[in-house]
């Protein structure tokens, strides 16, 4: 391969970052993507991602360096393809390779000896050098390892995290074969600062699942400890306050009202469900989803304690959701647990609608369907005074807290949102 041109398929929260930092760093990006309208907005300048200026993406498109097409048969033109494709889960937690293995097939008869294909997309050890790899040569006929170079490096974005550079953030690189790695680290470098080798593939795609599975067992720990200490009288905000204040030994983690996002919900069962081909059982990891899982349920029940105390229950109660968004700052709803209490409180007759800055309709998902479309209604005083309660879901500076203090009957906070405003006062309950 003579190009030096890399191609990134998926143009999502990851693939964009990624394809704008190659940019920046002087290489020319060719971004891939399914989704036309997407492709439309890159082409004329503009970012569908809240974190993504519009300028960052005209800057490089205007240099040469960043181009977006739909057709996949211009992966041919690429030294390097990196895959950046949702791994989600089927309905019974099953590990859902749909996306990446449909990427697979399409770029397969136009691969040409000499290029580098990585995956980034979280997954099961095994993937990258056994199902990735079966489609990508029976659809080439070129051999991994010997006629194109096969690697996987997991993603480690954060959205919404003004930390989360993706120039500074450590790579983590596992190649088919030693050659394959040179490769993939000789790429990575023109853009990342910190590559980690590791010694293959597999530990690379083990890398990212313990990553996600740590925050999840610890999320669903901090839960637990939530609803015991909140029996005794005790907020558990206050408990990591002063916990965190330790130099040693301990790392802050923060309830919620569940999981969200397209990682820590899901990725942990991608492991529980391959550990099982082997004989392994994964206790620890399936207590922590189901301790996660059940965190809606225990929000909907302080709703309705918090109705109760005006005399009122659940059942046609007009209820403002603050946050449809899975975490603080992102427009990114995916595995929101917002639209689990949304539907936990209109199966008991509530009438809700939402209030999100960053997400002002919702958009068609796979999941939730039939919510899309709905629309964010405006925050005001007089709005606020509609509603029998207002249900924080996700913390998002954007939102005028003290405007919901003010004004709002009653408050069930599951993410301390509104401590400093209303902690002890009567119309104010922690979730």
């Amino acid at each position: 391969m003579t190009s030096s041109t890399i191609g990134i398929i998926g143009l999502g929260y990851v693939g964009l970052p990624l394809s704008l930092q190659f940019a920046r760093t002087g290489s020319t990006v060719l971004g891939f993507d399914i989704d036309p309208a997407k492709i439309n907005s890159l082409e004329a300048g503009e970012s569908y991602i809240l974190h993504i200026t519009g300028e960052s993406v005209k800057t490089q498109r205007d240099a040469g360096r960043f181009s977006a097409t739909t057709d996949f048969a211009r992966v041919k033109e690429c030294e390097a393809i990196i895959i950046c494709v949702p791994t989600p889960l089927a309905k019974h937690r099953d590990p859902d390779l749909t996306y990446v293995l449909n990427t697979g097939k399409a770029i397969a008869p136009h691969l040409q000896p000499g290029q580098l294909v990585v995956l980034e997309s979280t997954t099961y050890p095994g993937t990258t050098d056994t199902e990735l790899r079966e489609v990508l040569e029976a659809g080439s006929n070129l051999k991994a390892g010997v006629d194109f170079h096969l690697a996987f490096s997991p993603e480690r974005e954060d959205p919404g995290n003004p930390q989360s550079d993706v120039a500074v953030i450590p790579k983590v690189v596992g190649g088919l074969t030693p050659e394959c790695q040179k490769h993939a680290l000789s790429v990575y470098g023109r853009a990342i600062k910190t590559l980690v080798p590791v010694e293959s593939c597999r530990v690379a795609e083990a890398v990212k699942l313990t990553e996600n599975i740590f925050r999840a067992v610890n999320i669903a720990m901090v839960n637990e400890l939530k609803v015991v200490y909140a029996a005794m009288g005790i907020d558990i905000w206050d408990v990591i306050e002063a916990a965190k204040t330790k130099p040693f030994g301990f790392m802050p983690f923060y309830p919620g009202p569940g999981l969200g996002g397209h990682c820590i919900p899901i990725d942990p069962f991608y492991l529980t469900w391959k550990a099982r081909e082997y004989g392994q059982e994964t206790r620890f990891i399936e207590l922590a989803g189901e301790v996660n899982t059940a965190m809606p349920s225990y929000v909907i029940t302080r709703v309705g304690e918090a109705l109760s105390s005006l005399h009122l229950t659940i059942r046609d109660s007009r209820i403002l959701m603050i946050g449809i968004a899975y975490k603080s700052n992102v427009d990114d709803d995916r595995e929101s647990p917002a639209y689990v209490l949304w539907e936990l409180l209109e199966q008991q007759g509530a009438q809700v609608d939402y209030h999100d800055p960053h997400v002002p309709v919702i958009r068609p998902s796979r999941e939730h369907a039939h919510f899309a479309g709905r629309k964010s209604v405006a925050l005001t005083a007089a709005a606020l005074s509609e509603y029998d309660l207002v249900l924080v879901a996700t913390n998002h500076k954007a939102v005028d807290v003290a405007l919901v203090a003010e004004h709002s009957r009653l408050v069930v906070d599951s993410r301390n949102a509104l401590s400093a405003l209303m902690k002890g006062k009567p119309n104010y309950f922690k979730a």
